[in-house]
Parts: structure tokens; C-alpha cells; sequence
């Protein structure tokens, strides 16, 4: 930051002092390109700073789970782990999180594996839930936190996993959605989602999900065959960007996952 600040200053002073007509001509401009890049700048920095400070974001529900009471003997609570596909599902123009049930969102935008997992006791163990959804990996893929392989992923998902299965928590382990070329950001640019989430990897994990599931007695939750279409991408309809659901995307997502958390419910322990 001080940097940038350095070369707008520096800039400018070479400008007022004449220093040639060649830097005269040159000096100003960059100088004018590296101040308007200041807000962004400054506004990454801001964020790479936050991470730093807490970068698991154990504070983004701290308040929330210490409000929340232990449950009731007959409450069917759920805690949902994921990153930002979790954590839009509770926007209103989706519809809301299940309403009337005793779900409970815990996603986090943006969030790896790595990251879940240190946040994984508070944000969900704690909570006492009965049966804790897990979706997570794509982020990992997209390389969000670093370079991660679908080991490191595999790994990771399954000491949540692990720790849920010690605290009495039934697992349900959702399938990474399909992605897609389809979609266009806010400013109409197209988006290429299969470059920084390749399909191939994305069925590499969920077809590891579902072996670790039936191998381990957890319970899988096939998202990706609801949403895929025929040439392997996430359905049109069901997505803005090719990346998130929306209101019809969530539509199908929300039967599956009530028929996941049943399922998980009966097996035995």
C-alpha cells in the first residue's frame, strides 16, 4: 500500500519539477493509472489482513452459537457445513433455510476444507446437532486457500467426518456440483467455471464421497446427478453464473438433502 501511495507521489513530483519531456509525458499517466487502482488495492489488502486475523472466520458465527440453547430432547437439528453454496441458501430470495426446521446454516463464501475443519467443533459439534451435512471440496479445487490435492481434500473431509462420528453427530456427505460455462458475471462477462474447476476433478472427489460413505456407514447426498445436464454441466436454468444455484437450483437441492438427513437418521449406529 505505502508502495502505490510512494510511486502517486513520486510520480507527481517528477511531473511538477519538469524532469524532461519525455518523463513529463509519461509520469502523469501512470501516476493517474496507479491512484485509480488505490481503493482496490487497499480493499484486497483489507481483506488479506482479516484472513490473517482469523483465517478459519471463527468469529463469523461465534455470537450466533452462543445465543443457540441445547436442543430440545425431541428437536430434529441439523447443522449444514459448507462454503458459499451453504451459505446463499439462507438469502430470501431462495426461499429461506428450511423454513420451520431446525436446520441451522453454518457455510462460509469462499471457504476450503482446511478452513472447515478448525471451525468444524464450534460451529458444529457444539451445537449438538443430530445430523451434520457436509458439502465442501469445490473451493479446494479452485485453489481459494492454495494449491490442494483431492488427497489433501479427502483427508480433511474425512476427519470432520471423524469428529462427527465421536460426538454421537450422523454424517451426510453431499456430492460437489456439476459446474458450467453457461453463466455471465453482473457486468455481462462471460464465465469459464470448468477452467478453475475442472470436471474431471470435481467427479474424481464425488466419486471418492460416495465410496468413503457406503465404506464408512456415512450417508451420501447425490447432488450432482439432479443438476447435471447432458453434456456434463451444471443445468442452465438452475444457475446464474454456473457456479451457484438459484431459486430453482436450491428447489432441487432441498428434497435431497430432507431425504439424505432421513436416510442418515435410520441407518444404524
Amino acid at each position: 500500500m505505502k508502495l502505490r501511495l510512494g510511486v502517486c507521489w513520486a510520480a507527481s513530483l517528477i511531473f511538477l519539477a519538469g524532469a524532461g519531456v519525455v518523463m513529463a509525458q509519461v509520469a502523469p499517466q501512470q501516476a493517474a493509472s496507479d491512484c485509480v487502482e488505490l481503493p482496490a488495492v487497499k480493499a484486497k489488502l483489507d481483506r488479506d489482513e482479516a484472513r490473517l486475523q482469523d483465517w478459519a472466520e471463527l468469529s463469523r458465527y461465534r455470537a450466533a452459537n452462543a445465543a443457540i440453547s441445547a436442543p430440545a430432547t425431541d428437536e430434529l437439528r441439523v447443522v449444514f457445513m459448507g462454503d458459499s453454496i451453504t451459505d446463499s441458501w439462507s438469502r430470501p430470495e431462495f426461499g429461506g433455510f428450511f423454513p420451520g426446521k431446525a436446520y441451522i446454516n453454518r457455510g462460509i463464501s469462499g471457504q476450503t476444507t482446511p478452513q472447515m475443519l478448525i471451525r468444524f467443533r464450534p460451529d458444529v459439534i457444539e451445537l449438538q446437532p443430530k445430523v451434520a451435512v457436509i458439502l465442501a471440496g469445490t473451493n479446494d479445487i479452485a485453489g481459494n486457500t492454495g494449491p490442494m490435492s483431492l488427497e489433501d481434500t479427502e483427508a480433511n473431509v474425512s476427519s470432520m467426518a471423524e469428529l462427527a462420528r465421536a460426538h454421537g453427530v450422523r454424517v451426510v456427505l453431499a456430492s460437489l456440483l456439476p459446474v458450467s460455462d453457461y453463466g455471465h458475471s453482473k457486468d455481462g462477462a462471460a464465465l469459464v467455471q470448468s477452467v478453475k474447476r475442472p470436471p474431471a476433478q470435481i467427479l474424481a472427489l464425488n466419486k471418492w464421497l460416495q465410496e468413503y460413505a457406503t465404506q464408512n456407514g456415512y450417508t451420501y447426498l447425490d447432488y450432482f446427478s439432479a443438476l447435471v445436464d447432458e453434456q456434463g454441466m451444471l443445468k442452465r436454468e438452475l444457475s446464474e453464473d454456473g457456479l451457484h444455484p438459484n431459486a430453482k437450483g436450491y428447489a432441487v437441492m432441498a428434497p435431497l438433502a430432507e431425504q439424505a438427513i432421513r436416510a442418515a437418521l435410520e441407518k444404524k449406529r
